[in-house]
C-alpha cells in the first residue's frame, strides 16, 4: 500500500471540548505511521483537510448484523442465505455512516468477520461474541410459550441471536464453544428484555453460580463477559460475579452506578432503539407484547445518562437496532447530545467507546501505530451533533484501514 499524508488536520476525538490545531497525519500499510505539527515527508498521494475536521472513526459497541427484522422469532427462521445478503447491506449501510468498528452483541460469526478481513464485503471492523447465551425462558428464547420445538433448531440458524443453555456445566461447554469459534468476548443474557416472549423486563436470567462460571472461562480465555442487563439488582448480580460491560442499564441506580466505576467496568446505553420501539415498534415488526414492555425502560434510559456520567462510568455509544430500524444507528448522537455535553458523547464512539472493547490505541484514535480509520467532515460536530447523523450524508470522506470507502 502506497504513502499517503493529510495535511492540516484538525482533528476531533472528544478528548477536549474543541478542535485540536492543524496536525499532518502519515499513513502506510493501513495504519498511521506519524501524527505531527508538520510532517517534513513528501508523498504522491495527499490530501489538503485545511477546509475539514477529521474524526478517528466511529465506534458502535452495540449492534445485531444478522437482525433484519424486529420480530426476532420470525428473523431466526430465515434462510441463512437471504440472511447473508441481507447482513451484507445492513453492515455496507454502517460503514457509510462513518462506522468502522461496529461489536455485534449476538448472532455474528467468524465466517462473516473472515468474509470482511478478506476484503468481500464493503464492512465496518466486526467485533463479535458468536451466539448470545441465556437460559431456557430468557432473552433469545423466542419460542413463547406454545412452541416445543427443540432449541438445537436454532444452533444453526445465522438468524438466531442466541443459544439456550442451563446449568454451570452447559454454560461452561457453551462459552468454551463460542471463543473456539472465534468470539472475542461472551455475551450473558442475564436480565428480561423487549423483543422476547417470556421473561418480563425484572426477571433475572442465571443464577450467580452460572454467572460467575461464565466470567471465569471468558478470563482463562483472557476476555470478558458482556450482561444483557436493565435492572438495578440484576446489575449488582452481575458486578458480584465480575460481568465487565453492562449493556443497557436503564433502571440502573445512583449507588450502583457509582460501584460500575468504583470496579472499573462499563457500560453501553442504547437509548435510541427505545426511542424507535416506543414510537414506531409495530411499524418495523415488533410484536404487541414487546412494545408493551418498552415504557418501562424508555424514560429512564435518558434520565440514567446524566448520572452515569456525574458518577465517572466509561460509557460507549450503542445503538442495539433492529431491522429497518437501524437506518437511524447515528441517532444516538443527538439523542445523547440533549443530556451530555458534545465532545463526551464523541468520545463515547471513539477513545472510550476503544476502552469498552479493550481495544485501546488500535481504534478510536488518530495515533501513532493505530488502525488508519477515519471520516471527514465540513462543520464542526462539537457545535452541532447532527452532522454525525442520519445516513453519511453530512460526512464527506471515510477511511478503514487506510483505504478510501468514500473520498473527497
Amino acid at each position: 500500500m502506497t504513502m499517503q499524508i493529510i495535511r492540516n488536520a484538525r482533528i476531533i476525538d472528544g478528548s477536549q471540548d474543541r478542535a485540536a490545531d492543524p496536525q499532518d497525519i502519515v499513513i502506510e500499510n493501513g495504519v498511521f505511521q506519524e501524527v505531527s505539527d508538520k510532517v517534513s515527508l513528501r508523498c504522491d498521494n495527499e490530501i489538503d483537510a485545511k477546509n475539514h475536521f477529521v474524526m478517528p472513526g466511529l465506534i458502535d459497541c452495540h449492534v445485531h448484523v444478522i437482525a433484519t427484522t424486529a420480530d426476532l422469532k420470525a428473523n431466526a427462521d430465515l434462510p441463512n442465505s437471504l440472511l447473508a445478503y441481507r447482513m451484507m447491506a445492513l453492515m455496507k449501510n454502517m460503514i457509510s455512516r462513518g462506522f468502522t468498528t461496529v461489536r455485534d452483541l449476538g448472532g455474528a460469526d467468524v465466517g462473516i468477520v473472515d468474509a470482511i478481513e478478506e476484503g468481500l464485503l464493503v464492512a465496518p471492523r466486526l467485533v463479535i461474541c458468536g451466539k448470545a447465551l441465556s437460559q431456557t425462558g430468557g432473552h433469545t428464547d423466542y419460542r413463547g410459550r406454545y412452541n416445543p420445538r427443540s432449541v438445537d433448531y436454532y444452533r444453526d440458524q445465522i438468524g438466531a441471536m442466541g443459544r439456550i443453555v442451563d446449568g454451570v456445566d452447559d454454560l461452561r461447554r457453551a462459552c468454551r464453544e463460542e471463543i473456539k469459534g472465534g468470539a472475542n468476548f461472551i455475551k450473558l443474557m442475564a436480565n428480561g428484555g423487549v423483543s422476547s416472549p417470556t421473561d418480563p423486563i425484572g426477571f433475572l436470567g442465571f443464577s450467580v453460580a452460572e454467572l460467575e462460571a461464565a466470567v471465569e472461562e471468558a478470563s482463562n480465555a483472557e476476555t470478558y463477559v458482556a450482561g444483557h442487563l436493565y435492572t438495578d439488582e440484576a446489575i449488582n448480580r452481575a458486578l458480584d460475579a465480575g460481568v465487565y460491560s453492562i449493556e443497557h442499564a436503564n433502571l440502573i441506580k445512583r449507588e450502583t452506578a457509582r460501584r460500575v466505576a468504583q470496579k472499573g467496568a462499563v457500560v453501553v446505553p442504547t437509548n435510541i432503539t427505545y426511542e424507535l420501539l416506543g414510537t414506531r415498534g409495530a411499524d418495523f415488526g415488533l410484536p404487541p407484547e414487546s412494545i408493551a414492555k418498552v415504557a418501562d425502560v424508555r424514560d429512564a434510559g435518558l434520565e440514567a445518562l446524566t448520572m452515569l456520567h456525574e458518577e465517572g462510568v466509561l460509557m460507549g455509544y450503542g445503538s442495539d437496532l433492529l431491522g429497518g430500524m437501524q437506518h437511524y444507528q447515528s441517532g444516538e448522537f443527538p439523542l445523547r447530545g440533549r443530556f451530555l455535553p458534545a465532545h463526551v458523547v464523541i468520545r463515547s464512539a471513539t477513545l472510550d467507546a476503544a476502552k469498552v472493547m479493550r481495544m485501546e490505541g488500535q481504534i478510536g484514535c488518530i495515533a501513532e501505530g493505530a488502525y488508519a480509520d477515519l471520516i471527514m467532515v465540513r462543520s464542526n460536530p462539537l457545535d452541532d451533533l447532527s452532522v454525525l447523523d442520519g445516513q453519511g450524508e453530512h460526512i464527506n470522506a471515510i477511511m478503514k484501514d487506510g483505504r478510501f470507502v468514500k473520498a473527497l
